[in-house]
């Protein structure tokens, strides 16, 4: 409503600005402004006029949202954002790429792209992108030399926040549509700078030119109010909605209760050097400082909503702490290691495990940083490296019967070369026995260094995948997991605006499709027939079915997943949730939780983008 308000009144004024200086050619006609006759007089005058702008606005919007597709990761460079690379060796880069790693790793999606604003010294922080598979969280210098590791998590688990909550998405589009109605403050500068000369020469219509571009100036600045309005509306509460996720996600408030409070003390606050009316909606903090429909609420209220016991005076103590920050980090880092130990056990619960979807308790943080320091250290690096990551997504295939391992080495040679086949083989060397639960994060961490090939070498990649699936002569669920995921990923990442993350299905039209694959899921956890009837219930009584409905007959479950999935994607939000309890409900059966369960509920979530937190069997 205000983004077609702002319309409307822009069109007004430009046709008035119009009308002033073109209507009247004939000052002894000159008619009563605004009356009906002046109007009809004027009819091609003020029809021209609102064409021409609604085109300009429809355009610029277009425009930047076609730019806007390569994702996230455009917004971040624009800003003047540098890549982190995974293998960055500086220490401020290396811990910020171990923070988001260990986010998306308890999350349950890849690694995103890392950027960091090199010449911005406030603190601050966002997430652009359209999904999980294109986006970028970006953070400036700022907040990497000024926050200490507690207070940097609390700042990107709030971004991941907006990841799951859909602002990022939401945000990216906004961004784009209002380009729309800010770019003609632009336009109003510059011909208004041109004008200013034409107003100086003998042209006769000098001054209409003149008063033409004042008032184009002028709408521009009537689009700069109501885009910033319309930001603040759809901005504070979701800031307010990202916050309360960092503490979940965390289970320290005072990590992004200390962010913030820097924020307050410092005289840079948070804001951007750079030109920041475009992405303000999209920051941690203000980009700039304004008071009027300010996109972030007061420092403050944030703060006291996670902080209960502060108080304004305090930022004044806390200034005069500042220097002594360093020394008490230290303490800090000591204190979340011990509660990581203490929260170590019973990692999956079954029954709120639906609710740590997009909020992922801290407990998952540790497990993800535990997981990731069990990977043999040459697999690691590999993994973070732009060179070896592809060959670490061929490693985790290899089979570990000799013949069979062969015959891949022989297929990766064929597609990707005799070097790519050497790294794969040396990889093996140096860790043959990579435990199953490993893979995945493997493939997560490898993803982001995949996602920046050409696109001729991607398909390559997937036709080796394939080839190394085929290699025994059935696939596995890993195997299965892999092609489907890094086809999907690869997809999303390449055609971002396409993705839809849910649709408008309910469960009674796909329910053929939702007990087919819970069945096949029942029958991947059980191996004896009275279990696999048992899992299957428990999942087809969660879903509400009716329970003379008999257990589908599944011969071949990857062509049946491959045609059941499509349609669960499009299912409603609700219908999902429900879905994904039923899917618990029939893994738990049995109270127990093993490898093949784990990777397939993984990857028909995944399919269905709904991404699981980070979980583990036994």
């Amino acid at each position: 409503m205000l983004f077609v308000l702002a319309v409307v009144t822009i069109i007004v004024v430009i046709d008035f600005a119009m009308l002033i200086a073109f209507g009247f050619p004939d000052a002894e006609q000159q008619q009563v402004l605004f009356s009906v006759e002046t109007l009809k007089a004027n009819a091609p005058i003020l029809l021209v006029g609102a064409l021409v702008t609604v085109a300009v606005i429809a355009l610029a919007s277009l425009f930047k949202t076609a730019t806007l597709r390569s994702g996230g990761g455009k917004v971040a460079r624009d800003l003047g954002g540098t890549l982190v690379e995974a293998d960055a060796r500086d220490p401020l880069r290396r811990r910020l790429y171990n923070v988001v790693e260990e986010i998306a790793l308890a999350s349950g999606i890849p690694v995103p792209e890392i950027y960091i604003l090199e010449q911005e010294s406030g603190i601050n922080a966002f997430a652009a992108g359209f999904t999980a598979a294109d986006a970028a969280v970006a953070v400036t210098r700022g907040a990497l030399e000024k926050l200490n590791r507690s207070e940097l998590q609390g700042v990107i688990a709030h971004e991941f926040s907006h990841i799951f909550n859909g602002d990022m998405r939401l945000n990216i589009r906004l961004m784009g549509a209002l380009f729309g109605i800010l770019i003609l403050a632009l336009i109003g500068r510059r011909v208004l700078h041109g004008s200013y000369y034409v107003g100086r020469s003998k042209n006769s219509n000098g001054g209409a030119i003149m008063l033409l571009a004042v008032a184009v100036t002028l709408v521009g600045y009537i689009g700069l109010f109501f885009g910033r309005w319309i930001k603040s509306a759809v901005s504070r509460q979701r800031e307010y909605l990202a916050d309360a996720s960092a503490v979940q996600f965390t289970r320290e408030p005072e990590g992004i209760a200390g962010a913030l409070k820097k924020i307050a003390v410092y005289s840079d606050a948070s804001y951007l050097n750079a030109e920041s009316e475009e992405v303000s909606h999209m920051l941690f903090g203000s980009g700039e400082r304004i008071s009027m429909f300010s996109t972030h609420p007061p420092l403050t209220e944030r703060i006291q909503r996670i902080d209960q016991s502060f108080q304004a005076e305090d930022l004044e103590q806390l200034a005069k702490r500042i220097q002594r920050e360093g020394k008490n980090q230290a303490e800090r880092a000591a204190k979340q290691q011990q509660a990581g130990k203490r929260s170590a056990g019973a990692m999956f619960d079954g029954g709120n495990f639906v609710d740590e979807i997009g909020n992922p308790d801290f407990s998952r943080m540790v497990m993800a940083a535990t997981l990731a320091a069990s990977i043999p250290e040459q697999i690691n690096r590999a993994a973070h490296s732009s060179e070896w990551a592809t060959e670490v997504l061929f490693y985790c295939q290899l089979d570990k019967d000799s013949e069979v391992r062969e015959q891949q080495l022989l297929a990766v040679a064929q597609h990707m070369g005799t070097d790519s086949e050497s790294r794969v083989r040396g990889l093996w060397g140096a860790a043959p026995e990579l435990a199953c639960e490993q893979r995945l994060p493997l493939l997560e961490i490898a993803f982001p260094e995949l996602r920046r090939r050409p696109p001729d070498y991607v398909n390559d990649v997937l036709s080796t995948v394939q080839a190394l699936n085929e290699a025994d002569g059935h696939t596995d669920v890993f195997e299965y997991l892999l092609a489907n995921l890094i086809s999907q990923h690869l997809w999303e990442s390449a055609n971002p605006q396409r993705v839809r993350l849910a649709g408008k299905k309910n469960l009674r039209q796909t329910q053929e499709n939702a007990l087919e694959v819970i069945a096949i899921l029942a029958s991947h956890g059980q191996t004896e027939g009275s279990a696999v009837q048992q899992a299957y219930d428990a999942g087809r009584e969660a879903l509400g079915t009716d329970s003379q409905t008999a257990m589908p007959q599944v011969n071949d479950w990857c062509q049946t997943l491959d045609k059941a999935l499509p349609a669960l994607d499009q299912l409603n939000p609700t219908g999902k949730e429900k879905l994904v309890k039923a899917l618990l409900a029939t893994v738990m059966a049995d109270n127990t939780l093993v490898v093949d369960e784990m990777e397939l509920l993984r990857v028909v979530c995944a399919l269905i983008h709904v991404p699981l937190p980070m979980i583990s069997g036994g």
